[in-house]
């Protein structure tokens, strides 16, 4: 049984009501403000343990730090090849783009995860 943590939870509550797909570093500067104390390190401990319980989720696009998510409902997410902002795709998830994977896998497919790359409307503008 994982110990309660106001910190966390805080954290967790943080997250479901920030759209901006956060970086570790971003959640600990606005966490600083309730939590004076709070260090870096805390922030990333239960940033990961939220991700791995499945109560967030951590979005890696591969280039450069890693984003939050509070929204776990399966969802796509948007990735600027520019700027780095992660942005959701308002679009139901492809329930046939699984079955036509698990038609061609052994074992059995619960869930995927996809990205989109490009320019974001900022970015784009500016091309």
């Amino acid at each position: 049984m994982l110990k309660h943590s106001k910190q966390r939870e805080s954290i967790k509550q943080y997250l479901e009501t920030h759209y901006t797909h956060p970086t570790a570093e971003t959640v600990y500067l606005d966490m600083k403000e309730e939590f004076p104390n709070i260090s870096l390190g805390t922030v990333y401990r239960n940033l990961n343990l939220l991700a791995d319980m499945g109560e967030i989720i951590r979005i890696s696009s591969g280039n450069g730090p890693d984003r939050y998510d509070g929204n776990t409902k399966p969802h796509y997410h948007f990735i600027c090849s520019k700027c780095g902002d992660v942005l959701d795709i308002d679009m139901e998830p492809d329930t046939a783009f699984m079955a036509q994977a698990g038609k061609n896998f052994p074992g059995i497919i619960t869930g995927h995860v996809t990205h989109f790359f490009g320019y974001c409307p900022k970015c784009h503008k500016g091309n």
